[in-house]
């Protein structure tokens, strides 16, 4: 397993570094986002290649990740090929002066190839162990599709709402009723079910750190708190946030 994971990491690598060049021909870091996705279906398209499984399990995980992975590409290129760099992005530029360059490679893009690694960690089991299906892998699956559905369509519904808005417009309806964040509750969803589909033995039970990371990181590092933050002193924001769930959605 050590060395299904190195092998990885040294693909990752690569993918990352030639990414960091095209955003610095583009003078726009944004392209780390675009990277995320597509770097899943790099890991399961190299060790499928790599290891051959022929499981049922694993011709169905790989078939979700190449499905997520492909579509949170393209959504993000659409939204963000023809913009300015996120803010956040731009944030970084300015906090880190003169050492941005460097920063750039080693804080964006290789600090995210590193996570992309750890939670893919799963992945990469089920494509060298090949096991088959479980009631619990069958749980997973159904937790996978659920998470699948709230980004999807709540990814939908944002772009929806973004084409038609009048300015300081907040979005509250659909999925972005119940949660403030759908799009992330469900990819944070997204991979506790793959978790749970890879999870055939007490042995694995080191494949948590993958939904644990992406949780983490999601609540309390790049995902909610960045976006809350964008919007804080905005009245409609702050009726929003005391009317409507943080993440988990409900009523």
């Amino acid at each position: 397993m050590w060395n299904a994971i190195l092998q990885t990491a040294g693909v990752l690598f690569v993918y990352m570094f030639l990414f960091y060049v095209i955003a610095q021909l583009r003078r726009n870091n944004g392209m780390a986002d675009m990277a995320w996705g597509l770097g899943f279906v790099l890991v399961s398209a190299f060790t499928l290649w790599r290891f051959e499984p022929s499981s049922t399990l694993a011709i169905v995980l790989n078939a979700l990740v190449f499905i997520w992975g492909w579509r949170l590409f393209f959504h993000i290129h659409k939204r963000n090929w023809k913009k300015p760099e996120d803010f956040r992005y731009q944030n970084f530029r300015k906090k880190w002066g003169r050492w941005y360059l460097l920063r750039g490679l080693t804080d964006v893009f290789l600090l995210q190839g590193f996570f992309l690694l750890i939670i893919s960690v799963p992945i990469i089991y089920v494509n060298l162990t090949n096991p088959e299906f479980t009631f619990l892998s069958y749980f997973g699956l159904v937790i996978w599709l659920i998470g699948f559905f709230f980004e999807v369509v709540g990814d939908y519904q944002l772009a929806q709402f973004v084409s038609h808005k009048k300015p300081g417009q907040i979005m509250t309806k659909g999925l972005w009723r119940y949660t403030r964040h759908p799009n992330y509750f469900g990819e944070v969803t997204m991979w506790w079910g793959i978790f749970l589909m890879a999870l055939n033995s007490l042995d694995a039970w080191y494949l948590v750190a993958s939904p644990l990371l992406i949780t983490y990181l999601i609540l309390y590092v790049s995902g909610v708190p960045m976006l809350e933050k964008k919007y804080e002193g905005n009245p409609a924001y702050e009726r929003y946030k005391r009317q409507t769930n943080r993440f988990f959605p409900g009523v």
